[in-house]
């Protein structure tokens, strides 16, 4: 574990492999434990220098008000550009996931020299927020439904923030004992007892108040660099249509679709997944 400051903030990183080996930078979803460790170990195995990151607001990264965002999808696209500057004076392979996915969209937009190849991963070519494209398939309603009428917990009681995830991601699919794992370690990782922060590192809260103008979806047959786009077929918060349309309209990309995952990467498919953006 580090941290880096990059254009005026601090951003917590933390590396895997060789660090002469060809470099690899993966944006987190909410933190950087979005990106499973058996994925980043085994592209490290595959001869990879990996880090991983948390986004401003989030994690370990300089956090003001995560309801009241001062930052642009644009900065964190620039933030992403300047630390894999920092991180190899060679370009770099990016990957995004989740909302991640979207600043490596527009990271690799706005900064192609930086960048040799993109992996984007449960992710859609529009921001957060209702889709008005047509062939973009929202949130599955009634899985939405069930995740959000639950009552909230108690965001300062670590139990109960845990069996609260856990239950979420059986909604959603995923593995609830991952989750649990994971929402653990993100707890331990905030260094923060507000219960607002902790709320915005779980949920990705500070997300859905971010400024995402102006749209960046008809830019991306632009891209001249290999791109993988996986996505789970069982995924109800950004159903499949998102990834094809995404794959769609990047010139040459792969697209890879997980048949037994949702919205996040089960560790059993980890090393196929890797294996995957190994070959770009």
């Amino acid at each position: 574990m580090a941290s880096h400051e990059t254009n005026g903030v601090t951003l917590g990183v933390e590396y895997f492999g060789d660090e002469t080996a060809p470099p690899v930078m993966c944006v987190g979803g909410t933190t950087m434990l979005s990106w499973p460790d058996a994925l980043c170990e085994h592209l490290a195995r595959g001869g990879r220098h990996v880090v991983r990151y948390d986004l401003r607001d989030s994690g370990e990264s300089t956090t003001g008000d995560p309801m009241k965002p001062t930052c642009t999808l644009r900065d964190l696209a620039s933030d992403a550009a300047a630390l894999a500057r920092e991180f190899s004076s060679r370009s770099v392979h990016l990957e995004g996931i989740g909302v991640g996915g979207m600043v490596a969209q527009v990271a690799a937009l706005d900064h192609p020299e930086v960048f040799s190849a993109l992996t984007l991963i449960g992710t859609r070519p529009v921001a957060p927020g209702p889709v008005d494209d047509d062939d973009l398939p929202d949130h599955d309603e009634a899985t939405m439904g069930r995740l959000f009428s639950r009552t909230a917990p108690a965001w300062a009681d670590r139990d109960a923030v845990t069996e609260y995830m856990a239950a979420g991601a059986s909604i959603l699919g995923n593995d609830p004992s991952a989750a649990r794992a994971v929402t653990a370690r993100t707890w331990d990782r905030t260094p923060s007892a507000s219960p607002a922060i902790h709320m915005a590192n779980q949920l990705g809260t500070m997300f859905s108040r971010l400024d995402c103008e102006p749209r960046w979806r008809e830019r991306l047959s632009s891209l001249a660099m290999p791109t993988l786009v996986v996505h789970g077929r069982r995924d109800p918060f950004f159903p499949l249509g998102n990834g094809e349309a995404l794959a769609r309209q990047i010139p040459g990309a792969r697209l890879l679709v997980l048949d037994d995952a949702s919205t996040a990467i089960p560790d059993s498919a980890a090393g196929d997944v890797a294996d995957a953006m190994l070959e770009l």
